[in-house]
């Protein structure tokens, strides 16, 4: 099984982080699959918590669900809090493509009757509220409360410097306890790169009982049962009924004309 792992982050802007990353995802991968973790090469890969930054970002995602497909990929899995590109994605692509937002939300509704999440900051935190009522999903969550890491890459500290890692992990916790105390049952880091120190350090509890989802754990397991589902169906995965339907094939070759070699899955 080969998975394409896409991350938002430039590799030369978050070397710390890619390198645990990649560690994290060797760990948690089953043996027979093989894992590409593939950043953002052409514009940007430090402040998708701006909507402007993030939508450049997102035609980078699809490019590489495009090449992805190309090169017979089973998985294609976006490893950023927002989802960039997540729903064009799966019309493009006819292997399994999931988000980590979506995929966390839905495995933390099989560990407790609510969820709460803590962002970054304040501003990433509505990018991410839109994604929950996207899915649906708005009437678990118990809350939200954002840390104060306002430059993103900042974040990268954390894997090469001891003290950076643990003030960012104590800011996080305190904002976890804290909703924890109001009722909350399960807890989300709300950033990819956070997700990833906190598994470094094997942080996976609020408090006793109240357990921390890990959205990268999450992300390749589903992602992994995703593929194996998928083959036991026949090969059938993606509706499309409406929402993921593709063009007709009496329309492909006029789309392709005007836009280039869309499509590729069909």
């Amino acid at each position: 099984m080969k998975i394409w792992y896409q991350s938002l982050t430039r590799p030369n802007a978050w070397p710390a982080y890619n390198a645990a990353l990649r560690k994290v995802l060797d760990r948690v991968k089953s043996q027979d699959v093989e894992i590409e973790v593939h950043g953002i090469q052409a514009r940007g890969g430090i402040g998708d918590q701006y909507r402007y930054l993030e939508s450049i970002e997102a035609q980078e995602v699809l490019s590489n669900v495009e090449r992805a497909t190309c090169e017979g990929f089973d998985a294609f899995l976006i490893g950023n809090i927002g989802d960039p590109g997540l729903r064009e994605a799966r019309e493009i692509a006819a292997m399994p493509v999931l988000g980590l937002c979506e995929t966390s939300a839905l495995v933390a509704c099989m560990m407790g009757a609510n969820f709460a999440l803590v962002t970054g900051n304040q501003k990433h935190a509505s990018r991410i509220l839109e994604n929950i009522a996207k899915y649906g999903l708005a009437s678990r969550l118990a809350g939200v409360r954002p840390m104060k890491v306002e430059r993103l890459v900042d974040l990268d500290r954390g894997f090469s410097d001891p003290d950076a890692g643990r003030i960012l992990i104590d800011q996080f916790l305190a904002a976890a306890r804290e909703h924890a105390e109001m009722g909350a049952e399960v807890i989300i880091p709300a950033v990819g790169v956070l997700m990833t120190l906190l598994a470094r350090h094997a942080i996976h509890e609020a408090a006793p009982g109240i357990p921390i989802l890990n959205g990268v754990f999450a992300l390749v397991r589903m992602g992994e049962a995703a593929v194996r589902m998928r083959q036991a169906m026949g090969g059938v995965w993606t509706s499309r009924r409406a929402m993921y339907a593709m063009p007709p094939a009496s329309q492909l070759e006029e789309l392709r004309a005007c836009y280039g070699p869309v499509y590729p899955a069909a």
